[in-house]
């Protein structure tokens, strides 16, 4: 197996902490080469120039955060800046006291690029961005290089700088940013901490009033609860005025606005939704891929659910002839089943590469192991409804981490034995499901064929 050692590292430390991987997410992908297609497809057309709204919906454990690592990782590759945010009582889309507010600060907290994945790229992005006008210009006007004591090529720079982040005067909030924007290159130039260190704060929503922003800023306003989504979209111009293909916005844990039991400040969340979708089917925005997680209560439930908002139920109807066959992909909401048994063992084969592969070892660990597994972790009652994928990954990389580290420890302690099918209709069922694998050459073929397709996209990803 080819797999960077970070890469390696970033899979097992995750997967074994119950959370997804930031990198390396492709190395585990099992049974979602439909979606990835269509989340290619997506940014395709946000890199051209529209905006896309998409609900990602499933139970509990059925891959939604999975998704949104997905489509992060792809948004790197695509050259898309990306970043991403969890609902709680905290942080929401509308609130007041700062719960709004408390939102985009963790979004703009988690503004991560390629090269900066880990979040806090604000600094990154703007620095690279002046670094490119600078070079511009110097390659323009013939100078022998970047100068700052040049007050002509700094005026020249400056003069550019500001003609492009004028063209964003006409959205809401554009003139301030722009303002800011220049207050940062000031600083740049002078190497002057506090004027940057200022216009970070104001970006990041760190100002508690107009009044402090004001002795320090030549601005008139600040973000806050009220107005951060109009910044948000003027951040997305900018980063797609600046060369990046677009911003991507995920949302996880949607089902925290579904718990607001104040209903009319759950309308307002969802007033806010309906906003943003609204914004990316008229064309008023460009260059933005929202994404939202949440559970089937959190969309259909029509008491407390986005069906309970009567405007963003029409918007929202799953297309009535879809199947669990026959999907559409492209209309706004996409569901989400769990992994099968079948490819539970595909996604268990590919951590045994990684894990022996991280650690430097030969893993004797074989297929019949591997179902053994399964069928050991689903014969405990309950099991088919409470037991998740996250749940098996997290037992399973335990269990080779104590088998790599204790050569004398009982395997059957993990793998389990042969079990009397007959004691246990659990048991039954899942090695049924599981041995058909074994049994039937066509689902084997049919899940490598499945393997083969994710590499395949996410080939495609990696050449774009």
């Amino acid at each position: 197996m080819k797999i960077k050692k970070r890469d390696s590292s970033a899979v097992i430390d995750s997967l074994s902490s119950g959370v997804v991987p930031r990198r390396g997410i492709h190395h585990i992908m099992v049974g979602r080469a439909e979606e990835a297609n269509q989340i290619l497809s997506d940014l395709e057309n946000v890199k051209e120039g529209a905006s896309i709204v998409k609900f990602f919906i499933g139970d509990f454990g059925s891959g939604k955060s999975f998704i949104q690592g997905l489509i992060q990782q792809v948004g790197f590759q695509q050259k898309f800046v990306v970043t991403s945010a969890d609902f709680s009582p905290e942080k929401r889309l509308y609130g007041r006291n700062g719960m709004a507010l408390n939102l985009y600060s963790e979004l703009m907290s988690n503004l991560a690029t390629s090269t900066s994945p880990e979040g806090n790229a604000l600094s990154v992005i703007l620095e690279k961005w002046i670094n490119t006008i600078q070079m511009e210009v110097v390659q323009e006007r013939g100078y022998d290089g970047i100068d700052f004591s040049n007050r002509a090529f700094v005026r020249e720079v400056e003069e550019k700088i500001t003609k492009l982040v004028s063209e964003m005067d006409e959205l809401t909030g554009g003139f301030d940013f722009a303002k800011i924007i220049s207050v940062y290159y000031k600083g740049y130039v002078e190497d002057n901490q506090e004027d940057r260190r200022n216009a970070l704060r104001w970006l990041r929503g760190e100002y508690p009033n107009k009044t402090e922003a004001k002795k320090d800023l030549p601005v008139s306003d600040i973000i806050d609860d009220s107005n951060y989504y109009s910044y948000l979209k003027v951040l997305s111009q900018f980063v797609k005025e600046i060369g990046y293909s677009g911003l991507i916005l995920n949302f996880d844990e949607a089902i925290n606005l579904y718990k607001i039991n104040h209903a009319q400040a759950r309308e307002k969340n969802y007033e806010t939704i309906l906003n943003m979708f609204n914004d990316a089917l008229q064309g008023s925005l460009e260059g933005l891929y929202i994404t939202f997680s949440g559970t089937k209560e959190f969309l259909t439930d029509e008491r407390k659910g986005l069906y309970s908002y009567g405007a963003l139920k029409r918007r929202l109807e799953v297309n009535k002839y879809e199947t669990e066959q026959f999907r559409d992909l492209s209309q706004p909401v996409i569901q989400l089943s769990p992994l099968k048994h079948e490819e539970i063992l595909v996604l268990l084969q590919k951590i045994n590469e990684i894990h022996a592969h991280h650690f430097n070892y030969v893993s004797d660990v074989t297929e019949e192991d591997l179902k053994g597994f399964i069928i050991k972790e689903f014969s405990v009652p309950g099991a088919e409804k409470f037991t998740t994928v996250g749940h098996i990954v997290k037992r399973f990389i335990d269990g080779l981490n104590i088998m790599n580290q204790n050569p004398d420890f009982d395997r059957n302690e993990i793998f389990g034995q042969n079990v009397d099918s007959k004691d246990n209709k659990s048991t039954s069922n899942t090695r049924e499901q599981v041995e058909e694998t074994k049994h039937e050459p066509a689902d084997l073929e049919e899940n490598q064929e499945t393997t083969s397709s994710n590499d395949d996209i996410m080939n495609r990803f990696s050449q774009s």
